[in-house]
């Protein structure tokens, strides 16, 4: 891809936008799936829980959180408005358990201890004040709670030509010490590999990635 090309893939999958940034966000669904579904597990979703999606994308794995558990109630929150209305339009069967809300991306527009679960995939590389936002999860995030946070590893990322256009990367030590200046007090790494179809649908990549477990 050419260097414009790469510049529009990277600022579409931070905030996709359009009818190419459905294309992004259905590309996204497909190739992150296997990464979304692996933190879904990590949550160890039980009945009458309320969980929180930090950047849900067009949210095509959310019938798979519904069916965890009896009476669920799902959040997603995004900065795109592309993705927003793509998630309503794709889970309008289940607008009576999920709720979508459009917000900035820095203050999360809930009251303190709202949710039991809450988790994020690949929205770390964009956060503008990552310990400042920790900190907003750790405020509307339960005291028996769990927030799984799960990113491609540095080494890996840097492998990716969009990643250059507006990313910051992280290893895994690197990690722990931003959640060390948050509010946070534990948490648990978990590494996975996996092979994925490039962006570009051209060739197979190795891709290492963490899910990081973290509590109050």
């Amino acid at each position: 891809m050419e260097k414009d090309e790469l510049k529009i893939l990277a600022q579409n999958l931070a905030n996709p936008q359009g009818k190419k940034g459905i294309e992004i966000g259905e590309m996204m669904n497909a190739t992150n799936i296997s990464m979304t579904l692996e933190s879904i597990k990590t949550l160890l979703i039980e009945d009458d829980e309320y969980i929180l999606e930090i950047g849900h994308g067009n949210a095509g794995h959310l019938k798979n959180i519904l069916s965890r558990a009896q009476n669920l109630k799902y959040t997603g929150v995004d900065i795109s408005q592309t993705m927003h209305d793509e998630a309503k339009r794709l889970n309008e069967d289940f607008k009576s358990q999920a709720d979508f809300v459009l917000y900035e991306g820095k203050e999360l527009p809930f009251e303190d201890q709202t949710f039991d679960k809450i988790f994020t995939v690949n929205t770390v590389y964009f956060w503008e004040n990552p310990v400042e936002f920790l900190n907003e999860i750790h405020r509307v995030l339960k005291k028996d709670g769990i927030f799984v946070l799960t990113f491609g590893q540095r080494q890996f990322m840097e492998t990716l030509p969009f990643t250059e256009y507006n990313f910051t990367l992280y290893s895994n030590s690197e990690m722990e010490e931003l959640v060390s200046e948050s509010h946070f007090k534990r948490m648990k790494i978990s590494e996975k590999e996996e092979d994925i179809q490039s962006k570009s649908g051209k060739e197979t990549i190795h891709r290492i990635y963490t899910v990081l477990t973290i509590k109050k």
